[in-house]
């Protein structure tokens, strides 16, 4: 399978990898596979900024809104299922596109998911009861007891990563980090990285004006209609808990967009930092000719004479 190619859009939100991965898609042919952790929700679909059924049409998507809220679903599920997916796709096409900014689901389908033991769902319940409780503090503090150097290295302002790190010490007994060996799988075709950025005062106005434009769209009705699943892992993320709290009262619905905006843009700030340690990543700026340099360098990447100099390892 060495003579086909996953190119990997990534970025931070609302860099406009959707519009360049469907302009990729449209001229050199491909589908589109998400690497977005909550877009496999279907009923989130505001709240994620799913492509609309317009941008679907174009150029078929895959994972997207397949999944319910009320299913457990995991980093290592969509590893799975997303390369069964992608090398049943292979036999009939030979180039793929992995489109999203959920950089462990990149990682899962580029290097793979160490094998960590699967989800126990009453000590799952039990970490969310604790989370709504006492708070992500109080989960991260523990974590650091347990495991100081994962505690070191991750998102402590992720409930699902911090949870889930804890998880796996009360389910073993050992430090997360210690069953996390980092050996990359070798997948079986070649993969390339074209990341999208944009000058930090670009992105947040891009990142404001998303937000208002889901707030237009329905997004607190979406959200409202979504209320009584709160405790879920799926809704523990940003543009629903800042709803939750304004419609439990806590803040004003004023306070609770302004916070969207807030925590989407340290949300980008964080996929910056998780994806500027890889150097494997082609940047590219964003704008009105990103679609054309992103073009551009594919096709030279994907040329006959530029195979062998980019090689078929995976990175």
């Amino acid at each position: 399978m060495t003579n086909k190619t996953l190119v990997v859009v990534l970025g931070a939100t609302a860099t406009g990898k959707t519009e360049v991965a469907i302009r990729l898609a449209t001229a050199l042919g491909g589908e589109i596979v998400s690497s977005d952790s909550r877009q496999v929700y279907r009923e989130m679909r505001i709240g994620t900024a799913a492509p609309t059924p317009q941008e679907q049409a174009s150029v078929r998507h895959h994972l997207i809104g397949t999944r319910s809220i009320e299913e457990e679903y995991s980093c290592g599920r969509y590893e799975q299922e997303a390369t069964s997916l992608i090398e049943r796709l292979f036999t009939q096409q030979s180039l793929l596109f992995l489109v999203g900014g959920s950089g462990l689901y990149i990682d899962a389908v580029c290097r793979g998911m160490d094998d960590m033991p699967a989800t126990d769902p009453q000590l799952r319940a039990m970490l969310t009861r604790r989370l709504q409780t006492e708070g992500l503090e109080t989960l991260a503090a523990e974590l650091q007891q347990r495991d100081p150097t994962y505690y070191a290295q991750v998102d402590r302002q992720n409930p699902q990563r911090v949870m889930r790190a804890l998880e796996v010490c009360l389910q073993t007994g050992r430090p997360y980090s210690e069953i996390r060996t980092g050996q990359a799988k070798t997948r079986p075709y070649r993969i390339l990285k074209l990341g999208i950025t944009l000058p930090r005062e670009v992105l947040y106005d891009r990142i404001n004006r998303r937000v208002d434009r889901m707030v237009e769209e329905g997004l607190e009705e979406e959200a409202r209609g979504l209320y009584a699943h709160r405790h879920l892992n799926a809704l523990q993320t940003v543009g629903y808990q800042e709803w939750f709290d304004y419609f439990d009262g806590k803040i004003s619905r004023e306070e609770a967009i302004e916070l969207i905006k807030r925590n989407s843009r340290r949300y980008a700030k964080r996929q910056e930092t998780w994806f500027r340690r890889d150097p494997a990543i082609h940047w590219i700026t964003g704008g009105p000719s990103c679609a054309d340099q992103a073009l551009a360098w594919l096709r030279e990447q994907l040329s006959p004479s530029s195979g062998e100099e980019s090689g078929l390892a995976n990175p």
